[in-house]
């Protein structure tokens, strides 16, 4: 309550009425009423302890700056941790796309080669089918002309023996004859 009215007197003193001019320690003068409020609204504040107030505020406030700074910072630590742990996992994954088109490649080259051997191996087989083929076709004509000279030899000496022999030695004649030819023949 003390304190109200000293508030309520220095608002009195301090009113434009009797500001005026005159000589300073008067109070008419307007920079002598000033002063005295001004001394007053220092005097108020420190008697209700505002600057240590201030000073506590600042204070909370300058520790909660440092504060959020300190988390900024850590965090800043952690993102670039992050980060370097993305970049190695950049790199991995390049290499192990390197080493994937490489075997690709490999494999590539090796079905190539495959696929080139196979078709190779698959031309000889064809070429030895047909050269069997060839070879059994001309077993088959050289045959097929022996067994045509054999009927042809024996027709042949069947008409000889057949004018030169009778009917009795005609057929131990041909007989000999047939015998003759299958052996040398064979």
């Amino acid at each position: 309550m003390k304190k109200l009215a000293v508030i309520a007197a220095a608002g009195l003193v301090a009113s434009p009425a009797f500001a005026a001019t005159g000589p300073f320690f008067s109070l008419r003068n307007t920079n002598f009423i000033v002063l005295i409020a001004f001394l007053v609204f220092v005097g108020i504040l420190f008697y209700f302890k505002v600057p240590a107030r201030i000073g506590t505020l600042l204070d909370q406030r300058a520790h909660g700056i440092r504060r959020d700074l300190d988390e900024a910072k850590r965090l800043r630590e952690d993102a670039q941790e992050i980060y370097a742990s993305f970049e190695r996992r950049q790199r991995e994954v390049a290499g192990q796309a390197e080493q994937i088109v490489a075997n690709a490649k490999r494999e590539a080259e090796a079905q190539a080669a495959k696929a080139k051997a196979d078709l190779k191996t698959s031309i000889e087989r064809r070429l030895k089918a047909a050269e069997d083929q060839i070879a059994s076709a001309e077993n088959d004509a050289v045959r097929a002309v022996r067994d045509r000279a054999v009927q042809t030899a024996v027709a042949a000496a069947s008409t000889l023996l057949a004018q030169q022999v009778g009917a009795g030695q005609r057929s131990a004649g041909i007989d000999d004859a047939i015998e003759d030819v299958a052996r040398r023949l064979n």
